[in-house]
């Protein structure tokens, strides 16, 4: 017979106090949306349940606190929000900024920043915001180039830059003129999973590598 101090005693529900704790020690180590804290909170329920289930607790029952527990997480993300102690648009500058001066394009950060439950407006005003005097299309330019540094691409790569193949025509076998063909395909593919429009990718790989160096540092000093 088992006996019943093997059994795992069934924990309570986390109360508005519990879950306030939880919300301003999570907030204490980590930037986050209004979204993000709710998920957080979110986790914090589930692991309840798990453990009430495995307690034994009817499930009915445990299904029902859940119910009352949801509008209980709105409610304390809402009053961090309140609070100051989350802000959204402020979370979408920092994370873009970061995000860009690593070589993420723009596409890219609005994905990250909608995944974070960041209303669209907000995504838009903090990629307009990510370098003062840059447009749009020199913020994407300069984001482009760093990644291309990482993958050693165009200015920065070791070998020959993989110009537009047409200037290369007359300097060089078929068999080289094939293999750069290749290879700034294969260049162009990496812009292009990473979100990078194609007139981008092309002016990257044709840049010379004094200009490109030029730009990289000009994002990382205004940025």
């Amino acid at each position: 017979m088992v006996s019943s101090s093997s059994v795992p005693a069934c924990p309570p529900p986390p109360d508005r106090a519990a879950l306030r704790e939880a919300a301003l020690g999570h907030l204490a180590r980590f930037a986050t949306t209004q979204h993000g804290l709710e998920q957080v909170l979110m986790r914090r329920i589930a692991r309840w349940e798990h453990a009430a289930v495995k307690a034994g607790a009817d499930r009915d029952e445990v299904a029902a606190q859940l119910a009352a527990l949801r509008p209980l997480v709105a409610t304390i993300a809402h009053d961090m929000v309140q609070l100051g102690a989350v802000d959204d648009a402020a979370f979408a500058r920092a994370r873009a900024r970061r995000l860009t001066r690593s070589g993420r394009s723009g596409k890219a950060v609005q994905a990250h920043l909608a995944a974070k439950g960041v209303e669209a407006d907000v995504r838009e005003g903090a990629l307009l915001d990510v370098v003062e005097g840059f447009s749009a299309q020199e913020t994407e330019l300069s984001a482009a180039l760093v990644l291309a540094r990482k993958r050693r691409l165009g200015p920065f790569a070791g070998l020959p830059r993989l110009r537009r193949v047409e200037s290369t025509l007359n300097e060089e076998s078929e068999e080289g003129r094939l293999h750069a063909l290749a290879e700034r395909q294969k260049a162009l593919g990496v812009f292009a999973r990473s979100g990078f429009g194609r007139d981008i990718a092309e002016q990257v790989l044709d840049m010379e590598q004094e200009e490109a160096a030029m730009w990289v540092e000009r994002l990382k000093a205004e940025s």
